[in-house]
């Protein structure tokens, strides 16, 4: 019953912003709370699915940004029920399909002060690259597959549950466990060759940022609002970075997690923090070149001349990718927990919590498309393939294909 009340009342503080727990039960509050009404769009985009299939159970009880993983032709998914999928890009058929997880081993997962016992199976999404599909599990495995075949080439284990998507990089695995552990494993056969340990603050948003690559790092978000960069050949820490202070009279304010998708540029990186700032960071020093009062729950896009993001109000930000000034912002979407934004055409794509995808334009923050996946919350970043399809995933294991609109 304690952890039910737990989950509710931070699912209720990511939809709204509340900072106290009167908040979180107030009747006065409940209308104010709740997700923008949807307006009408003059002239909406045609934006239908191209093909739709549901994967079996999803994670919905877990509260994961679940989200696929491309490469080529394919996409690679995974459900509740311990599989992992290959599908075509272009009509959602079967490649192949693997059961990853049936040891049926018992692992644990650290939540919020405690350690929880909890039975095998999947709990991310799936990292692939270079021919391999990564996933990991409940019970702290990590669990590699060919992307042709879908045989399993090796499974190792970490210290706890793994919840981010694994990155696939230079013969290198990077696994994230859910302790403050970082590992780096051997793509070949998932021996370890550097761990990286940093401890977790006593309350923070459920979930942790993948790590992403660039320029011989490993760039993390962590739960104390600062990103760290590893070298990549041996896991030490060349610098850190704090996005933003986690200052507040209680754990729940001082709550500043760097969770979504950190955007590595040429000579920058940049990353948004839960407490509602937004930095780019030079990526040889880590010092900051500019900072924003904005960003949020979610990560951010990158383009050429602009970073997009949503913060936790649900007000969608264009910023100047060299100075931070603001391009445009766009407030319809107040209040509905909005993802990490992707990049369709001229369009920026946003998943929100009732299964909605808003197709917004990128020169000047106009609402032009939307279409519903079902009913049911998309958490996880829609994802593109080179041929400009789109693809989201609901919480239950709902996946749609959205061509590129004309």
């Amino acid at each position: 019953m304690l952890l039910r009340t737990l989950l509710i009342a931070l699912m209720l503080t990511l939809a709204t912003g509340c900072a106290t727990v009167k908040d979180w039960f107030s009747s006065d509050k409940n209308k104010a709370s709740e997700p923008a009404e949807l307006v009408e769009i003059a002239s909406p985009i045609a934006v239908d699915a191209a093909w739709s299939r549901n994967l079996g159970d999803g994670q919905e009880k877990l509260g994961l940004r679940q989200r696929p993983a491309i490469e080529g032709e394919r996409l690679f998914v995974s459900n509740d029920d311990g599989r992992v999928l290959a599908l075509d890009i272009n009509t959602g058929d079967t490649v192949w399909d693997s059961e990853a997880v049936k040891t049926g081993k018992e692992g644990s997962r650290v939540f919020f002060w405690r350690r929880e016992k909890i039975d095998a199976g999947l709990s991310g999404s799936p990292g692939v690259a270079d021919g391999l599909v990564v996933i990991g599990g409940r019970n702290g495995e990590v669990i590699a597959f060919d992307a042709d075949t879908g045989t399993e080439r090796w499974r190792t284990a970490v210290t706890s549950e793994v919840i981010t998507t694994p990155l696939v990089t230079g013969g290198l695995v990077v696994v994230r466990s859910n302790d403050g552990r970082t590992f780096g494993l051997d793509a070949a056969d998932g021996s370890r060759k550097w761990v990286f340990d940093r401890g977790l603050p006593g309350l923070g948003v459920r979930g942790n940022g993948s790590p992403v690559a660039g320029s011989g790092f490993i760039y993390l978000g962590y739960d104390d609002g600062s990103v760290i960069a590893l070298r990549m050949a041996d896991g030490q820490r060349a610098w850190e970075q704090l996005i933003a202070q986690p200052e507040g009279r209680n754990d729940l304010e001082r709550m500043a997690d760097v969770d979504g998708e950190i955007q590595v540029g040429i000579d920058a990186i940049y990353a948004s923090s839960y407490k509602g700032q937004t930095m780019a960071i030079d990526t040889s020093t880590g010092r900051p070149l500019w900072n924003r009062d904005a960003g949020g729950y979610g990560g951010l896009a990158l383009l050429g001349d602009r970073v997009i993001l949503a913060d936790s109000a649900g007000t969608v930000w264009a910023l100047d990718r060299y100075n931070g000034t603001a391009l445009w912002k766009q407030d319809v979407l107040a209040r509905r927990q909005l993802t990490t934004p992707a990049i369709q055409g001229e369009f920026v794509v946003f998943g929100d919590l009732e299964g909605y995808l808003h197709w917004i334009r990128i020169a000047d923050g106009t609402v032009a498309g939307r279409a519903r996946v079902e009913r049911a919350p998309i958490l996880g970043t829609p994802q593109v393939a080179a041929n400009g399809m789109l693809f989201a995933l609901t919480n239950e294991g709902k996946l749609s294909a959205f061509p590129q609109p004309n």
